[in-house]
């Protein structure tokens, strides 16, 4: 586990593309400057019952644009992207095996995160099936078998359920959201925003 205190805390759902586009960086920015990534899975669709919204490619106009600006991120940052034929999904199979893996072995956290980032927006794979997410999964740690029984853990369910409690609670309300030094930035484009902060010691 890493260190509360010195921790970038970095909020995701397997389901968003900005969430991919920061993931795959963050981990870069936290060594940059000495500090560690927390890692906190959480379902969108939880933080979207308290505020109303609608996933963003649903939304009328602003749909297509966000489509063309995922696919204009992943060139501007060289990044694989390919949108899903299935898009966006229920992350409660990979958060609830993401959760088992935090238990198991921590150290391979990001493993997991980026293993099922790239199966879904790479490989168009569907990781919202359970059978899926468990062989992506099981390529970083743990066997298929355990891998499906995690996600009908009770405790694993309790630990995700947490989680998207615990993402409410301190007003995230998106994919990727990070919370550095108590103090909050949303999106993949605050990226750059994070590593001025801790250049800076705040601004």
């Amino acid at each position: 586990m890493s260190d509360a205190k010195n921790a970038i805390e970095f909020y995701l759902d397997f389901s968003s593309p900005y969430g991919y586009f920061a993931a795959s960086s963050i981990g870069e920015v936290a060594k940059e400057f000495g500090r560690t990534v927390e890692w906190k899975p959480f379902m969108i669709g939880a933080v979207l019952k308290v505020t109303g919204g609608t996933p963003l490619p649903m939304v009328p106009l602003k749909g297509e644009y966000s489509r063309r600006d995922m696919e204009r991120v992943s060139r501007l940052l060289k990044i694989p992207y390919k949108e899903p034929a299935k898009f966006p999904i229920s992350s409660q199979a990979p958060c609830r095996m993401f959760y088992w893996v935090q238990d198991q072995a921590p150290e391979k956290q990001e493993a997991v995160i980026l293993a099922l980032y790239q199966a879904y927006f790479v490989e168009g794979l569907d990781i919202s099936t359970p059978e899926v997410a468990a062989k992506v999964v099981a390529k970083v740690h743990g066997t298929e078998e355990e891998l499906l029984a995690a996600a009908q853990d009770p405790a694993v369910k309790e630990k995700l359920k947490n989680a998207c409690d615990e993402a409410i609670e301190k007003g995230v309300f998106g994919s990727p959201f990070m919370i550095v030094d108590e103090e909050p930035f949303w999106g993949s484009d605050r990226i750059e925003h994070v590593r001025e902060w801790l250049k800076r010691g705040g601004f």
